[in-house]
């Protein structure tokens, strides 16, 4: 019979125990599990509730719970339908009544509550720390690439050059918001439900500060309701965690096009490719690619718990039990994702003169010329005019802009002279562009200070393990 069985003439049958029981899910929390109970615990003894004498025993019989589950011997029981009833059926059986005095002022829903707030703790916790390697990876290979230029894209199509710390560095400010996210769903997740006891609160004198500051919380949860039924914080960690495997994800589609034959930007190590079963000569961007896909499964986790939300009246509900596999997936899946892509970029080999080659082809100098001659006096949208005209030239004479002579770029405007050779070398025009934010050599070094100071700041901002 289950420990809330005293109502009940009979228990449930097999089947039914099996599909209502979260007992494999909940292994994930059982450390914040036995962290609440001892903090309760504490607090019970503090208020006279409990005796200290039945408070060391708990205590103890916990502490040594927490070291068997730890190494991996704690005797899971399947007719245990979820890591509350285990971990306590396990005191109880070991120390006797002190340990049916645990739940004390307490239910289980206050309980699981408190439970998955430390445990979205954790998993943001964890999540910032990766957060914060992936983006010293992008930072350091900025630093590397500086004098590498690329051609920078606009729907795919040529556009200008680029220097490729400066895309590197576009990624790492994607990232710097997801920082910013992923520490609002930490802050969201650090208030404290226990005291709130089923929906109501409880006749017993509970001290909910200092269960909050024995448990790490920043406060309590003012409305016992609310504090049972909300689930908001795991909604943002999943859509933290959605939006950074978004970004992962579109810098994994670059990284497939990069190592593709046809762009040649870049190789990437074996470690992080696979081959062909029948193609010998296969080196395929595996990894890259199935991080672009566990996008969608992340999604997925968001969408589920959105939709199991909706619905819901106050208090608990049975639906809440939905709500703990979906953000365990989604921060897991994220921070593997996170590991991978450090790896990828850390260890990849990066074809400057590809880039380079690439980088003056499709026009990329077009604005430049078009600048050149606005600069020397022509309205802009008639200069654009021009060479929109010199381009469709070259394009019917097989010619780049680069070939062509300066009796041609005359023929076109008589504005120009000798000196628009400068203007069509790619590095130049990708250096010449040093308003701040922008792609010049001298714009990024004062980008890559201002990335390093934000790290910098960030990695300190990690919130400290428990």
């Amino acid at each position: 019979m289950a420990l809330w069985g005293g109502r009940f003439e009979k228990g449930v049958d097999q089947f039914t125990q099996e599909f209502g029981a979260s007992l494999e899910v909940d292994k994930n929390m059982a450390q914040q599990d036995i962290a609440g109970s001892r903090a309760h615990a504490r607090m019970l003894a503090e208020q006279g509730v409990i005796s200290a004498a039945d408070q060391r025993a708990i205590d103890a019989g916990l502490a040594r719970i927490a070291g068997e589950v730890a190494d991996g011997t704690f005797p899971w029981d399947v007719n245990d339908e979820d890591v509350h009833m285990a971990v306590e059926s396990r005191l109880t059986a070991e120390i006797g009544q002190p340990g049916a005095r645990l739940h004390t002022g307490r239910s289980r829903n206050d309980q699981v509550a408190t439970d998955v707030r430390l445990l979205a703790k954790d998993l943001c916790r964890q999540l910032l720390a990766g957060n914060v390697a992936l983006r010293r990876v992008l930072v350091d290979a900025a630093e590397k690439y500086l004098g590498v230029v690329m051609p920078g894209y606009t729907h795919l199509q040529h556009a200008q050059p680029v220097l490729l710390s400066h895309h590197l560095l576009a990624y790492y400010w994607m990232l710097t918001r997801d920082f910013t996210r992923l520490l609002a769903a930490y802050d969201a997740a650090d208030a404290n439900p226990l005291g709130a006891a089923a929906l109501a609160g409880t006749t017993y004198p509970l001290d909910r500060q200092r269960t909050t500051e024995l448990l790490g919380f920043d406060h309590p949860i003012p409305n016992s309701l609310d504090a049972v039924s909300d689930r908001d914080y795991l909604l943002d960690l999943e859509y933290a965690c959605s939006v950074g495997m978004m970004h992962l994800s579109r810098l994994c589609e670059e990284i497939v096009l990069w190592s593709s034959t046809e762009f040649g930007f870049i190789t990437l190590s074996d470690s992080y490719s696979t081959g062909s079963s029948i193609m010998p000569q296969k080196k395929n961007p595996d990894f890259a690619e199935l991080t672009r896909g566990k996008t969608g499964r992340v999604y997925g986790d968001l969408m589920a718990l959105l939709t199991t939300m909706k619905g819901l009246p106050l208090a608990y509900n049975k639906d809440l039990q939905e709500c703990k596999e979906g953000p365990l997936d989604a921060a897991r899946t994220l921070s593997d994702c996170m590991e991978i892509v450090a790896g990828m970029v850390e260890t990849w080999t990066v074809h400057d003169d590809v880039m380079l080659a690439q980088a003056r082809t499709g026009f990329t100098a077009a604005t430049d010329v078009a600048d050149y001659l606005a600069k020397k006096g022509m309205p802009f949208r008639e200069a654009h005019r021009v060479v929109g005209e010199l381009v469709l030239y070259c394009e019917q004479h097989g010619k780049g802009l680069e070939d062509l002579t300066v009796a041609e770029f005359r023929a076109a405007s008589p504005l120009f002279e000798a000196d628009i050779a400068q203007d069509l070398d790619p590095a130049g025009i990708a250096n010449a562009r040093n308003t701040y934010g922008g792609t010049g050599s001298a714009a990024v070094r004062v980008q890559l200070g201002e990335a390093q100071a934000s790290l910098a700041s960030d990695e300190a901002r990690v919130p400290a393990a428990r």
